[in-house]
């Protein structure tokens, strides 16, 4: 049984975190810290505030609905950075945080006096995480790197397609989002070591997005160096395992079967009435069944074209056998399992209610929670600024028409 997510206590609650990213991965790791109990503190320049307010679908106010997801549980003030003193309110705000998380190009904050030697004089403990495309140090640092290009280099789109075709790019920003999870990890890698009674002391967390691509590429690289094997796109199968494919039913929807366990492979040949493949010693071991796989996949595939899909996978659940419809977002908002699982949480935006998705993990005792969605650019000013700061109203108007907030 899972704690009441409204009432229970949150794991990173009394961490206090400065967001100066825009657009994608770094926000992303500053809504999974604001989520799970972080303060996240967003700086955004004056005026329309991040771009990604902007991106993809908007609503009836020309404010993303992207926007409301990523800007969750977040305090948004403005701040010119372009401005001396934007740079400075900045730094006094750096001096108060546990964390700053920052995805400019390499050297910016360092011209701005913002980089880490400029600010761990004044707080030593701060724990400073730089996304970028290709990292702070070597020869294509100073490159511009966005996710797209990121996910070429690092390996991840010369695998995704069908052999013989250009590769292919997942309609998702997937780079990005590898990124922010990266940061995350190193952040909480870092907070973890800052506790110990040796530590005491912040780092920087180098976060690469191509890097992030790199590091869920398996055993590409030992493949290649031990036995030359260059691992290439493989369509909707995967290399070196059989069977699991995507597969075509009667009534034109899609399934996915995964029959690649011995035992698993022997009860998925007796579901679709091939007994004989079932008991046959070519295709009893994993190697055989990828020697052969256009045999089996054949099979398959005569028998999902004579059965809808539903029909489909209900055989292969009663036989305890992989397998699974894909979805697209309408179908996931109407399966109980996601609705039992508490993977939408709704919120309200001007008037309307909004459902958005969870942040995973679950943790059972601790569970994250969106208290309130993205706010509206400079929503939490008077509160940081003169809070936090200790400015008052006269000093938050001569910023205003100043146009450095």
């Amino acid at each position: 049984m899972y704690s009441d997510p409204i009432f229970s206590p949150r794991p990173l609650e009394g961490m206090r975190v400065l967001e100066l990213g825009q657009l994608i991965a770094g926000p992303f790791a500053g809504c999974v810290l604001g989520y799970f109990g972080a303060e996240v503190i967003k700086v955004e320049p004056p005026g329309s505030g991040d771009p990604l307010r902007g991106w993809r679908v908007l609503d009836e106010h020309g404010t993303s609905f992207w926007w409301r997801s990523l800007g969750r549980n977040k305090k948004c003030i403005t701040l010119n950075l372009h401005t001396e003193k934007g740079r400075q309110l900045a730094r006094q705000l750096a001096a108060r945080v546990d964390v700053l998380i920052e995805n400019f190009r390499p050297g910016t904050l360092e011209k701005w006096g913002l980089g880490p030697e400029d600010l761990k004089q004044e707080n030593p403990g701060l724990i400073y995480a730089r996304i970028s495309g290709y990292g702070q140090t070597g020869p294509y640092a100073a490159r511009p790197g966005f996710a797209a290009v990121c996910e070429g280099i690092g390996g991840f789109r010369y695998l995704n397609g069908f052999p013989g075709q250009p590769p292919v790019r997942p309609n998702l920003s997937l780079g990005d989002t590898l990124a922010g999870l990266h940061a995350v990890i190193g952040i909480l890698l870092a907070y973890v070591q800052r506790q110990k009674p040796a530590g005491g002391r912040g780092q920087v967390v180098d976060v690469a997005i191509y890097e992030a691509v790199y590091n869920v590429l398996e055993a590409v690289v030992p493949e290649y160096d031990g036995a030359g094997v260059v691992r290439g796109p493989s369509g909707s199968t995967l290399t070196g395992i059989a069977p699991t494919n995507t597969y075509r039913c009667r009534d034109g929807k899609y399934v996915i079967i995964g029959g690649n366990a011995d035992a698993i492979f022997r009860r998925l040949m007796h579901a679709i009435g091939r007994p004989e493949m079932a008991a046959d010693p070519r295709f009893a071991t994993n190697a055989g069944r990828v020697a052969h796989e256009a045999e089996i996949d054949a099979a398959i595939a005569a028998w999902t074209a004579s059965l809808d899909a539903a029909e489909v996978l209900q055989r292969l659940e009663a036989a305890a056998v992989p397998a699974g419809p894909i979805y697209s977002v309408e179908d996931m908002l109407r399966d109980p399992h996601f609705h039992a699982r508490g993977l939408f949480q709704q919120v309200e935006v001007n008037g309307k209610p909004l459902r958005l998705p969870a942040i995973l993990p679950w943790l059972v005792e601790t569970p994250g929670r969106t208290e309130w969605p993205g706010p509206e650019v400079g929503a939490h000013n008077e509160e940081i600024l003169g809070g936090l700061l200790g400015l008052s109203a006269a000093e938050l108007e001569r910023l205003r028409q100043e146009g450095v907030i």
